[in-house]
């Protein structure tokens, strides 16, 4: 699933794109639950909803891209597993994959693109609310902070105030909101503490450390425009750069680059997390 940096790289490369558009035609070839209309739009059709309004402005909250129209209202959209936005030649030939197709009345003067929403497991979401309901919304109104917002103190208190294992938290989104698999795995690995530690066992230096590594990672990941290690790529179908500088996640069965052992993968919870056993060693 596409994590914070790839997140923002989408969210860039929208705003480089499609603001000031406005759209003429939606086209649509998702199953229904793919789309969420909220109250305001339930005696309406999607792309009747969307039709005419101007693209305003594009922001990330944690994975959410949240796509400001014209008329107090806006497009919340999850990639979930393989979602991907594409803004491309409208003459090339439509994917089956193509789910949601937006037509801007730009076209018409000219620009032969526009921009569609690829997504072949088809999990990914796009909900269209209102203003005012907006972040009302479960899976919104829950979200934890930005973890390139969060200061270091308020990061070390929120962990010594729970006892849960430092892996599952940093994938709660209602902890912290945009990190999963890829950056946890990395972050801790960089702080030598084990997926399993229990959070209120964390020394202070340790979680300033980890707070330190989690912003670091982040904003060289954004930088080289997100992590590829599937199906990822940014609006312009280019893929990221990130899997270059992957030292934990991924990496099972290969040595450490510090000490040699052996990475290890792990179920953790529901999730995998990789790890180096003599760098990151569980501690009582």
């Amino acid at each position: 699933m596409p994590e914070l940096p790839e997140v923002e790289t989408v969210v860039r490369g929208l705003r480089e794109t499609v603001i000031g558009e406005t759209i003429a035609r939606v086209r649509v070839n998702a199953p229904p639950t793919s789309i969420v209309l909220g109250l305001s739009f339930k005696r309406t059709r999607f792309p009747s909803a969307l039709k005419n309004r101007t693209i305003l402005r594009v922001d990330r909250r944690g994975k959410n891209i949240l796509i400001a129209l014209s008329g107090d209202a806006t497009l919340w959209v999850h990639l979930k597993m393989t979602g991907h936005f594409f803004y491309q030649d409208k003459s090339k030939p439509i994917d089956k994959h193509d789910l949601v197709i937006f037509d801007f009345n730009s076209n018409r003067n000219g620009n032969p693109n526009h921009l569609r929403f690829h997504d072949y497991r088809r999990f990914g979401r796009l909900r269209l609310f209102s203003n005012d309901e907006l972040w009302a919304q479960p899976g919104l109104a829950d979200l934890g902070p930005e973890p390139l917002e969060i200061a270091a103190d308020q990061f070390v208190e929120m962990c010594r105030s729970r006892h849960r294992m430092i892996k599952p938290a940093l994938l709660d989104q209602r902890f912290l909101a945009g990190i999963g698999n890829i950056y946890a795995d990395e972050a801790l690995y960089a702080s030598r503490i084990h997926p399993k530690q229990i959070t209120s066992t964390i020394s202070r230096r340790k979680l300033v450390e980890l707070h330190g590594h989690i912003q670091r990672l982040l904003k060289t990941a954004i930088r080289l425009m997100g992590t590829s290690v599937d199906t990822y790529s940014g609006v312009n179908g280019q893929a990221g750069g990130f899997q270059r500088y992957l030292k934990a996640y991924g990496r099972e069965g290969t040595p450490c680059g510090v000490c040699g052992r052996i990475i290890v993968r792990e179920k953790i919870g529901s999730r995998s997390a990789h790890y180096c056993p003599k760098c990151q060693r569980l501690r009582a």
